[in-house]
């Protein structure tokens, strides 16, 4: 008999599923303490959270039998993944549960933005009758910038154009094609800016987002704009917005995430102008009930079948095939990690070409495992092994596989090329030894890097003095660097060094690092 703990409230259909599942038996403790919760881990096969439950290393230490660890939901930050990976604890979770969801709180801002419903309301529960002061906004024939075209983006638009409104779209990842198809145009960030009536944000939160809405873009915007933000807190600089709303230059926004959460800012939250509501993009009961019962679903498939569905740790394969290509998977996703954070432009293609005794097995969740690092890096959605493919198809991207005999200098390789909308780039990687995943070319450059960690990746002229002076600024500023990687190219005379170093290098140390002399670019990596 396999126990399943749901230790976060969810809809009674989890258990009524679970209970009904022969051979499964389902107990509902909501409300522990972590403390508590530690000390009833240990009796069960499996656990069920939500948000609430933070599901620490420490918790999954006390876990002697566990072996699943299900989300009702996309996000798993509450998990801690890496230590659930190490004890062999499948985690699995429902990705787009709540996509129609977030799309639908995006819209409903949209038109009680416009049209004042908010205040309009507070003033009637006052007493008043101000019908002059709430002169709205029509929405019909106005254009709306969509900025993030992923799945809620996506959503969202097709709900714009209903609306009869012209939607425009700026995005990297996804191809015009694409986004024509969806009824959409495709436009860069600045003509965006210039020419919508509406903009709304549902971009991730990353290095390059973090203030993209920033006081630089907000003067760029059409004087009036109204805008929607229902994706992460950072992306949107709340102190320019705040600024702009008093202004004019903004005439309402309508926000649903901010920087801190709850909330401190409360001059924001307190204008006139400023709709707002406490992060409840997720929250409808169709969507927590949908994604209860698909975590349900997915745990007692795991149990009753064998079948690991929805896994953000594992690929859907049985546990034969999983020990003879776990090195490949690993550098796989590393080396699709590694080639995601290099490139620039929407990715259009991308063309592996498998050599060796990699051949010997099934490449195709070699395949997803890579894709999913290449994704990962670049979009909102969770990626996983299971969604990695879908999420390819639907922006376009086309995967080649291509199988060679030839043992090229490796007895097994990867050869990763990438068509962009801008560039073609071609990365090579390999396993050395048992499980010792190395990049071993990048273009036309020679190496042998160990993929993990922090990395700068620099482009320099080939001529002396280069590496002693990227040295000497890392030192200065106690930045260690752990390991050197050189190759040049003497017929272009250009060269590539790759820098291991034991701690990130800020964004000040890059600016003085391109300035260096013979510095063309340098790319900072994680792994």
């Amino acid at each position: 008999m396999k126990r399943v703990l749901v230790s976060d409230s969810m809809a009674p259909e989890v258990a009524a599923i679970l209970g009904n599942t022969p051979g499964i038996k389902v107990d509902v403790k909501t409300g522990m303490k972590p403390d508590e919760l530690k000390a009833v881990i240990k009796d069960y096969d499996a656990l069920i959270v939500r948000s609430s439950t933070k599901v620490t290393a420490e918790i999954i230490e006390a876990a002697a039998k566990l072996s699943a660890i299900g989300r009702a939901g996309a996000g798993v930050d509450n998990i801690d993944i890496p230590a659930a990976s190490k004890r062999g604890i499948v985690v699995m979770n429902t990705p787009g549960g709540n996509t129609v969801t977030t799309a639908e709180h995006a819209i409903a801002m949209m038109l009680a933005l416009a049209r004042r419903i908010p205040q309009a309301t507070a003033s009637m529960k006052a007493g008043r009758w101000e019908k002059s002061r709430f002169m709205g906004n029509e929405y019909c024939n106005k254009t709306l910038g969509v900025i993030g075209l992923g799945r809620v983006g996506a959503v969202v638009a097709d709900r714009a154009i209903g609306l009869k409104m012209n939607v425009i779209a700026h995005d990297p990842f996804i191809s015009p094609e694409v986004a024509q198809q969806m009824g959409v145009n495709m436009v860069n960030l600045d003509e965006l800016f210039t020419n919508s009536d509406f903009i709304s944000v549902h971009c991730p939160l990353s290095k390059e987002t973090r203030n993209l809405i920033n006081e630089s873009a907000l003067a760029k915007m059409k004087k009036g704009v109204f805008l929607i933000h229902c994706a992460r807190g950072g992306i949107v600089n709340e102190k320019a917005l705040c600024r702009a709303l008093k202004a004019g230059q903004v005439a309402g926004a309508a926000i649903d995430v901010f920087e801190e959460e709850p909330t401190k800012n409360m001059e924001l939250v307190g204008l006139d102008n400023v709709i707002c509501t406490p992060h409840l993009g997720a929250s409808t009961d169709e969507a927590q009930t949908n994604v209860a019962i698909a975590i349900a679903h997915q745990i007692a498939a795991y149990f009753t079948t064998g079948e690991i569905k929805g896994a953000v740790n594992f690929p859907s394969v049985s546990a034969d095939v999983m020990a003879g290509i776990r090195p490949y998977l690993d550098l796989a996703e590393k080396l699709g990690a590694f080639q995601a954070q290099l490139l620039t432009g929407a990715i259009q293609e991308v063309s592996l070409e498998y050599s060796g005794e990699i051949l010997n097995h099934n490449v195709a969740p070699i395949t997803v495992s890579l894709i999913k690092g290449l994704l990962d890096q670049i979009l909102t959605e969770t990626v996983n092994y299971i969604n990695a493919p879908v999420l390819a198809k639907e922006r376009g991207i086309r995967i080649i596989e291509v199988k060679s005999s030839e043992t090229k200098d490796y007895t097994n390789l990867i050869a990763l090329t990438v068509r962009t909308s801008k560039e073609t780039s071609r990365t090579s990687g390999a396993v050395f030894g048992q499980n010792d995943p190395r990049i071993v070319r990048i273009n036309e450059f020679s190496v042998e890097i160990a993929p993990e960690g922090y990395l700068l990746a620099v482009s320099n002229k080939d001529v002396p003095g280069v590496i002693g002076n990227l040295g000497t600024t890392l030192g200065s500023h106690n930045v260690n660097i752990a390991r050197l990687h050189l190759s040049r190219d003497a017929q272009s005379k250009k060269a590539l060094v790759v820098l291991n170093t034991d701690s990130p290098v800020g964004p000040d140390i890059l600016d003085k690092l391109r300035k260096l002399p013979h510095v063309v670019s340098i790319t900072p990596i994680k792994m």
